[in-house]
């Protein structure tokens, strides 16, 4: 069969305003970095903390490599699992204060695999209608029955599991940490409340919150004090940081069960010295300079009472993901556009990774940016905006 149609799928994408080209990264993800050739001040990045030019972190990735190789050479249950891979591990679990930890070469494939791992056809999944594409691919995969319920709407949530109890099979309840596009914080203690008092199991992806709320980065069961009321917390290697991964943490049973179970665990090579040492020296920063954690904070007031004062609308955000919503996709792809012309990048965002109509411009501001740089992105944001007539 022939792949014409892609072509006409494209096509149309063009004539909707809708495509979007790959930018090319040009020397290291900084806060002012150089795509397609342009210096930009970057607003679409996910190093929040600034690690992923650490010097101690630079530093243990060479090491690594001098005394332990570039691969692994296996996957984890073969003979790929290296002493410094348990090493990241048993750091991560302490950090999460649960008994255990497991790593998973992406956060996507942390989610989808351990969803699919622990449940079956028959179970019961209640999920938020937010939570993130590895979430939904995830309860797919297992064949579970899903039932969505309305944006951090725990009656909802509730009314769900209530309707389910009587019905075989397990339940899981399960929510992002930090919603990816909205920037807000799930109700985790009123979640956790209909969780216990339906017997169901309480999952949340913290991969945005991993290294920005919490003691020094723990994330939101730190952040709502409800740690030994979520039993599997899933965070990424991948954004604060710095470097690549995800990883499930929770009881000693639960992570054994994904050394047996989970697809990507088995049939993936496990993580590079390098990537696994950095990993590890990233949560010593973490611990050691928690600077980091609140100067990303002040950047983040900082950056939302600019736009808000300009009359942008930036939706329900309570963390450093700020989006700058506008409507129609082809808006939203008209103003990213205009202002990496300008010299700021933020991404325009639209259906399908938002739903229609709420397509926006999502803006991140990292530690390492300075007042400087953040006030000249909000003169950009203001002059593109009123060209394009969504300010005043």
């Amino acid at each position: 069969m022939s792949l014409q149609y892609l072509s006409d799928e494209l096509k149309t994408l063009r004539e909707q305003g809708l495509y979007q080209k790959l930018r090319v990264l040009d020397g290291e993800q900084l806060p002012v970095a150089t795509f397609d050739g342009k210096k930009v001040i970057n607003l679409s990045s996910n190093n929040y903390l600034g690690l992923n030019t650490h010097p101690r972190l630079r530093e243990a990735a060479l090491e690594a490599t001098r005394r332990l190789g570039v691969g692994s050479g296996a996957v984890r249950t073969i003979a790929g699992t290296m002493r410094i891979h348990m090493e990241l591990e048993e750091k991560i679990a302490r950090f999460k204060n649960t008994e255990a930890c497991v790593v998973f070469q992406s956060g996507f494939a942390a989610n989808a695999g351990t969803v699919a791992a622990i449940l079956k056809k028959g179970d019961i999944i209640i999920s938020d209608e937010l939570n993130h594409a590895s979430i939904i691919d995830g309860c797919r995969l297992s064949r579970a029955d899903i039932r969505v319920f309305p944006h951090k709407d725990v009656a909802a949530a509730e009314k769900l599991l209530q309707e389910a109890q009587s019905q075989p099979g397990h339940k899981l309840l399960i929510s992002d940490g930090v919603f990816s596009m909205e920037g807000d914080i799930a109700p985790l203690p009123r979640l956790c409340d209909v969780a216990e008092r339906y017997g169901a199991i309480m999952m949340v992806d913290d991969a945005h919150a991993s290294g920005v709320l919490g003691r020094n980065g723990r994330g939101t069961i730190d952040h709502h004090g409800v740690h030994g009321r979520v039993h599997i917390q899933v965070g990424t290697l991948s954004k604060a940081i710095g470097s690549l991964g995800g990883y499930v943490c929770g009881s000693r049973d639960l992570i054994d069960f994904l050394y047996h179970r989970a697809r990507p665990f088995l049939f993936s090579t496990s993580h590079p010295p390098s990537v696994t040492a950095t990993c590890m020296a990233a949560f010593d920063v973490l611990e050691e300079e928690p600077e980091r954690i609140a100067r990303l904070w002040e950047n983040t007031r900082f950056i939302k009472k600019g736009l808000q004062g300009l009359g942008f609308n930036t939706g329900m955000s309570e963390t450093p993901i700020t989006p700058v919503i506008v409507g129609a996709a082809k808006l939203a792809h008209a103003l990213s556009r205009r202002l990496f012309e300008e010299g700021v990048f933020a991404q325009g965002i639209g259906f399908p990774t938002v739903p229609e109509g709420k397509a926006r411009v999502r803006t991140i501001v990292t530690a390492t940016h300075t007042p400087q740089e953040l006030q000249q992105a909000l003169d950009v944001f203001a002059r593109v905006g009123r060209e394009l007539g969504i300010i005043q």
